[in-house]
């Protein structure tokens, strides 16, 4: 529905005392000129502009909290293993990823403002019992990986930081973030973004910090952006940096902070509103995480290719120390503890959101950080290989992603939940093909599993 704007009285036409069109009476002001009116009149126009952009920018931040599951330490591993091993092969996928995501996460956000409801909540209201609970355990399975990743990485980055052990690294990033997630309720919605967009602030100057040292040559980046694979094993690692890029938890989270922060939008108007800045809120929160992702792929393939052991975290640490100084090397470390407090408390709540629409139940704070915490407090506690289990913990997040976009998709495009809302044809036509995309290289990923290739 179109806006029409509906003049508030008819046309002036001159009266009998009246000058007409282009004349000027005794004491107005010529052509040209502009009296004291006009000025003010200008000046006032200049201050109804810079309101409405300051009212425009406070409705920004859902979307900021989103982006954080797309900067975790997930995306770190696989982004530093791809640049490691194969240079800038795969900087194609991280475009094509971050594309997608901004495509989701906008339709994630629409269908919370026009809907009032999230995602999980809508669909456990038309799903059966059993579907419901079995759709709740793929989404616990994928909310369990997301912990993995992001309690894996904070571990990882607290143990270079400070030289703790891996375990009670885990356990202090678990009680951190369980501490922030007191903050994600509607009343403080907004002392959540401020402090997640802090450490959002972080982790963008921790991780591009190396890049501005030592950039890579611009002919490399832009050969990288030729979608070509080589092997097996980059099927894999395109994979787990999709699963890093595109957050099936994000999702799910979206459509509930959008509701979190504004409210029910009880009128087309309002809701026109808040569909109109939820674009820039994407479009700006994704592309400051795709600049991220794409900078550490960079700087990967720009100073550890080739160099032995850098495909790990703690390789990489190694190595920007050696070859950019210790300086650097901390920075990347503290950017990767920001990345890891942060995104495990979106996790969390993330978590709360699939639960509460899936299940029917409100569970208490402590007993729902505890579900996905254990399960990376025992990987850590067995002492394996914490990079690649954050890579693997990326590729079962793949595996998760068409679980999300796919329903996604199908409420967005039904105009009898969305109304004038609803998917153009254009715009339902990109999200199967991206949903196509993703669920054939998740077939891929089993062939290669099965025939050991």
């Amino acid at each position: 529905m179109s806006q029409v704007d509906t003049p508030t009285s008819g046309p002036d036409l001159p009266g009998p005392g009246d000058s007409g069109p282009g004349d000027s009476g005794p004491g107005d002001s010529g052509p040209g000129d502009s009296g004291p009116g006009d000025s003010e009149s200008a000046r006032e126009q200049i201050r109804g502009r810079r309101l409405r952009s300051l009212r425009h920018l406070a409705l920004l931040g859902p979307a900021f909290v989103a982006a954080i599951a797309y900067v975790d330490p997930g995306n770190v591993a696989a982004n530093i293993t791809a640049g490691a091993r194969y240079g800038f092969l795969l900087v194609w996928v991280l475009v094509v990823a971050n594309l997608i995501a901004m495509l989701i996460q906008y339709q994630s956000a629409k269908l919370g403002i026009v809907t009032g409801r999230s995602l999980p909540g809508l669909l456990g209201e038309r799903l059966g019992r059993r579907a419901r609970r079995s759709y709740w355990v793929q989404a616990e399975v994928v909310a369990i990986a997301t912990d993995l990743a992001e309690v894996l990485g904070g571990a990882i980055a607290l143990q270079l930081l400070f030289g703790l052990p891996l375990v009670l690294g885990g356990i202090i990033v678990g009680v951190i973030s369980t501490l922030m997630l007191t903050l994600q309720n509607p009343r403080r919605q907004r002392t959540f973004e401020s402090v997640i967009l802090a450490m959002l602030a972080i982790i963008v100057v921790g991780f591009l910090a190396g890049l501005v040292v030592n950039p890579p040559p611009v002919g490399d980046v832009l050969g990288g952006l030729i979608p070509r694979l080589h092997g097996p094993e980059t099927v894999l690692l395109a994979a787990s940096m999709l699963g890093a890029t595109v957050m099936p938890h994000a999702i799910y989270v979206h459509s509930a902070l959008v509701v979190d922060r504004h409210g029910i939008a009880k009128t087309p108007e309002r809701r026109k509103k808040l569909v109109r800045a939820t674009r820039w809120d994407v479009v700006v929160a994704l592309m400051i995480a795709g600049a991220v992702n794409i900078a550490l792929l960079l700087l990967a393939a720009q100073n550890l290719r080739g160099k032995e052991g850098t495909d790990t975290i703690e390789g990489a640490y190694r190595a920007v120390a050696d070859t950019m100084g210790p300086g650097m090397a901390t920075a990347f470390a503290i950017g990767l503890l920001a990345s890891g407090l942060a995104s495990t408390s979106v996790g969390s709540s993330a978590g709360a959101v699939i639960m509460a629409g899936l299940l029917h139940k409100r569970i208490p704070l402590l007993v729902r950080r505890l579900v996905t915490l254990i399960p990376a407090l025992v990987v850590l506690a067995v002492g394996v290989d914490p990079t690649w289990a954050l890579v693997l913990s990326q590729v079962l997040l793949s595996f998760g992603i068409p679980f999300a976009i796919i329903p996604l998709g199908r409420l967005t495009a039904d105009r009898s939940i969305m109304g004038e809302f609803a998917d153009g044809i254009l715009l339902r036509i990109v999200a199967t093909v991206a949903s196509a995309v993703i669920v054939l290289l998740n077939l891929a990923l089993i062939v290669l599993v099965i025939t050991g290739g």
